[in-house]
């Protein structure tokens, strides 16, 4: 995970119109990177009953984009210094727009979960490469605006996305969800060459850690392809299962052995050994693991059980997204002036009280009453990603800070890749439990049915009738169940926070995405 390198001959600055155009092409561009790892998470029920498929197998849809965008982190610096920064970017660009067209005209879920994941290996390389560029063609007096231009599109693609896949699905064909992306990469990438084409960095033959790199593929696959397929398996009852887990286990082990002795590892686990770096990515882990789980969670619940259409899931969760735009400012201010912990104790633990608040939700709540807690969720976003980040880089050294910044990056997107699978496994089993304990317990006296059949339900009418009630609680029961469980993951990572030793410089965060 080297940082990008960079050229020392002084560059020719782009003005005026051509600077602006050049900002907004390389935000639009991380726009629709980010835009994608949520704009799926409305469509599930939408595009796997399309396809044929179970709500559950539609998280696929989810999960193989966000790892396969993870894996690709680790390259992103190789691939900068071997070919160029601007090359990597344009063939990024353009190979998201084919892949995105890929997925639009898939007519399987198999098919769509393959192009998914070389969707997310054309994406993972647009954030930091965007990122880097625009600090590269903005003067250093304009590189603040450039950092809150990237910042701002990081932070509304992920509201954006729910409301966007939610109105499509609605009035649209599903496959119009990724169909989208591939106009503004097209444009992304022709603009994107003559315009930076000047800004291109020097080749170097870099080496990369091959051996690191399909350990690390292969580890992480197994694992979630044992998350994903575990409860339609019987988890350790099946051979493939217990494959799955002893080569995940193998996997990871060689590679932890591999990098920690590679003279040019892929992933520098060393900084590791920095207390505050890892007491950072222990919380971010947790943290965004019961956020990312919760958010994918939330409209599943709503379209699945609640009656809610796509476009109104999509405008019910993306509301969390208001206050966290509004107090991104405040909380980077906040994270130059002081100690970052107790910010991001604040964010960390604000989200985990607004998500246990939640474990009260009933059939019964209007949309405002679900919307409310999101909203004020949103306050805590900024508390936890923002200074958590500036904690975390400012922990290393200093010729570190890139790597571990790619590496946080990685930890980030993976656990919220498997907390996603854990979460759909968890929420069907506690489905089935609770399903299994309310029909013991249900209309014992016969008094309900009674009460239906005078209303003139026939008796198969109103067995069905009960029946729904009973699956529509057992539902709900297990929602507030996942809830209470992230609720508690939450202040588990606000309290692992202060493991972390107190910094003691103020570190450049241009090189996290």
């Amino acid at each position: 995970m080297s940082a990008t390198p960079s050229n020392d001959i002084p560059l020719p600055a782009l003005k005026g119109a051509q600077l602006v155009g050049a900002g907004l092409l390389l935000a639009a561009a991380n726009f629709i990177a980010v835009l994608d790892t949520t704009i799926a998470n409305v469509s599930v029920p939408t595009i796997s009953g399309a396809l044929g498929a179970s709500t559950s197998q539609g998280t696929y849809v989810i999960t193989s984009y966000a790892v396969a965008e993870a894996i690709t982190v680790p390259l992103t610096g190789w691939l900068a210094g071997r070919f160029g920064a601007v090359r990597v970017f344009v063939t990024s660009m353009l190979m998201f727009g084919l892949f995105s067209a890929l997925c639009g005209m898939a007519n399987s879920l198999e098919m769509l979960v393959l192009f998914r994941v070389l969707q997310g290996l054309a994406g993972g390389p647009l954030m930091p490469m965007s990122q880097t560029l625009l600090l590269r063609i903005f003067p250093k007096e304009k590189a603040a605006a450039a950092t809150g231009l990237w910042a701002m599109t990081t932070l509304i693609a992920p509201i954006m996305g729910p409301i966007l896949g939610g109105v499509i699905c609605d009035n649209m064909h599903w496959s119009f969800i990724f169909l989208i992306n591939v106009p503004v990469a097209v444009l992304c990438a022709w603009r994107g060459w003559s315009l930076l084409k000047q800004y291109e960095t020097k080749l170097a033959k870099v080496s990369i850690d091959v051996v690191g790199l399909v350990l690390l593929i292969v580890w992480v696959a197994a694992l979630q392809l044992m998350l994903d397929e575990g409860k339609d398996k019987d988890w350790f009852n099946s051979p493939e299962i217990v494959g799955l887990a002893i080569v995940a286990a193998i996997g990871f082990a060689a590679f932890m052995i591999w990098e920690l002795t590679e003279k040019h590892p892929v992933v520098n686990l060393r900084v590791f050994r920095h207390r505050g770096y890892s007491a950072s990515v222990l919380t971010i882990c947790l943290a965004f693991g019961a956020f990312f789980g919760a958010t994918v969670l939330t409209p599943l619940w709503l379209q699945s059980y609640m009656g809610y259409t796509s476009t109104w899931a999509g405008y019910t969760t993306a509301v969390s997204g208001i206050l966290a735009v509004l107090a991104a400012p405040l909380a980077a201010n906040m994270s130059a002036r002081f100690d970052p912990r107790p910010l991001v104790f604040f964010g960390v633990l604000w989200l985990g009280m607004v998500t246990l608040f939640r474990t009260q939700s009933n059939l019964d709540m209007t949309q405002w009453q679900i919307a409310l807690p999101l909203l004020f969720q949103g306050l805590g976003m900024p508390f936890f990603f923002v200074p958590l980040t500036g904690l975390a880089l400012a922990s290393v050294d200093e010729e570190e800070t890139a790597s571990a910044a790619g590496l946080m990056s990685f930890c980030r997107t993976v656990s919220g890749a498997f907390a996603t699978s854990l979460v759909n496994t968890s929420w069907e089993s506690k489905t089935t439990y609770n399903r299994a304990e309310l029909a013991g317990l249900t209309d014992r006296t016969g008094e309900v049915s009674t009460l239906l059949s005078q209303n003139g339900y026939g008796l198969e009418q109103a067995r069905g009738t009960i029946d729904q009630m009973v699956q529509a609680q057992s539902v709900m029961l297990a929602t507030n169940q996942i809830f209470l469980i992230a609720g508690c993951a939450f202040v588990l990572a606000a309290i692992a926070i202060w493991l972390a030793p107190k910094p003691t410089r103020v570190a450049d965060t241009s090189a996290a995405h």
